[in-house]
């Protein structure tokens, strides 16, 4: 078996990364993973968590080769996103079965944050004799699970902050549905709805919008609805209350929201108004990142947009809307 340099190594982690991502939405709250399994310089088996409660990556990536070619399954080297599991959860430990296979080498990108594997997965993997390489591609393979990792490492939900302003900086109009973003914009929105486990809005936005919020312009699964409100303030007719996705109702303050959200093993929130909602975000700190898309409308009157004044990430120009994205400091 020829030896891997970095380069190939990396372009590999890549490859993962691609598989991973193909489970997007649908394995919270558990993290994106993806697998590859080399004999050489050639790929033999490819796979990724599909769905939280199924098999990982590790086992569908092993399922993959071919009748033909699992005598080389000994003699090759296993790329993963993520640190293998070591304990049972809803499947069966992945070191385990990288340890039956007699795969000698695996390749990890990032070492898993949960307290339940925490290194060990690496620790039994090198007592077997596997010769185990960490950190490839590192903050690449973190951005990707950044909710899962920020979740395990602090107890509570990873949170960003979503809205449209006015090119005149209004949000809104009191008691009016007001379209402020453009069709590339509401794309850009269903992705991050499709991106977090949840997605959550105050009392006002939901009796004046009557908003679905789910993910209808994306691929994707519908988030978990969170309305801070006592279920009975809103119509039993309302989107909110329909089928097509599960709703919360909590009727707390923000702290003890996003508390009781946590201890729902919800890692990630989608917080998308109204502007009173945003500020007590904003005011409490209680946000990871925020995407304000300002359009070139012009409202000349109404709501005042929450103002942002953290580190701006990056822009993002779909025709006449303009995506900045910004990261919260002190998170």
């Amino acid at each position: 078996m020829k030896e891997n340099n970095l380069s190939n190594h990396e372009n590999y982690m890549r490859r993962c990364f691609e598989l991973a991502k193909l489970g997007g939405s649908f394995v919270a709250p558990n993290p994106m993973v993806g697998a590859v399994l080399v004999y050489g310089e050639r790929i033999i088996g490819e796979g990724y968590h599909q769905k939280f409660g199924e098999a990982h990556a590790e086992v569908n990536c092993l399922r993959s080769v071919k009748n033909e070619d699992r005598h080389l399954i000994s003699n090759s080297t296993l790329y993963v996103s993520l640190e293998p599991c070591t304990h049972y959860g809803k499947t069966p430990p992945c070191t385990d079965l990288i340890i039956q296979n007699k795969i000698p080498k695996v390749v990890i990108s990032v070492k898993d944050n949960f307290h339940l594997v925490k290194g060990k997965g690496i620790e039994k993997l090198i007592k077997n004799n596997v010769d185990v390489i960490q950190g490839i591609l590192e903050s690449e393979g973190k951005e990707l699970i950044k909710h899962f990792l920020f979740f395990h490492q602090y107890n509570k939900p990873y949170i960003t902050l979503k809205f449209a302003r006015s090119k005149d900086g209004f949000i809104g109009i009191k008691g009016e549905r007001v379209l402020i973003s453009n069709d590339l914009s509401q794309r850009h929105t269903h992705r991050l709805r499709a991106e977090h486990q949840s997605i959550l809005v105050g009392k006002n936005t939901v009796l004046t919008d009557n908003p679905s919020l789910t993910v209808r312009y994306w691929n994707g699964k519908n988030p978990i609805r969170i309305i801070l409100s006592d279920e009975a303030a809103i119509p039993e007719n309302y989107h909110v209350k329909n089928s097509e996705a599960k709703t919360i109702f909590i009727n707390d303050d923000i702290q003890t929201a996003i508390k009781k959200i946590g201890e729902k093993n919800i890692i990630s929130v989608l917080v998308e108004g109204g502007a009173n909602t945003l500020q007590q975000f904003i005011d409490a700190g209680l946000w990871n990142e925020t995407h304000v898309i300002t359009s070139n409308t012009e409202l000349k009157t109404g709501i005042k947009a929450p103002l942002i004044h953290d580190e701006l990430l990056t822009n993002i120009q779909l025709e006449d809307n303009t995506v900045q994205v910004f990261k919260n400091t002190q998170a």
